[in-house]
């Protein structure tokens, strides 16, 4: 089930965390986004053609999500839901970019 959440930094920003369908259609991606607030996140999601929404706080960045995404130079980051194994955090890029024709 996608779910998300928020979670406010000290210095009033914000990183938030969805979980949606994989766009390739196989399983779901966790990502996260580091933004001045709620709004401007889901904006900077849209802005990528993904369709998002937060409804709540079910599922907020976990101590580890937070510091993977303050520690990346965009501030967007995906991987796959859940992680069976140890996986890195990827730019937004690659999850967007077309496949190999």
């Amino acid at each position: 089930m996608p779910g998300g959440g928020f979670c406010t930094l000290p210095g009033g920003s914000m990183v938030v965390a969805l979980s949606l369908p994989h766009p390739g259609g196989e399983g779901e991606v966790r990502i996260l986004v580091h933004a001045v607030n709620r709004p401007r996140a889901l904006t900077r999601l849209r802005n990528l053609g993904l369709r998002v929404y937060l409804r709540g706080n079910t599922h907020p960045p976990t101590p580890d999500e937070i510091t993977a995404v303050l520690h990346h130079p965009d501030g967007l980051l995906w991987r796959t839901s859940p992680s069976r194994e140890p996986e890195l955090w990827r730019p937004i890029r690659s999850l967007l970019a077309p496949g190999p024709a």
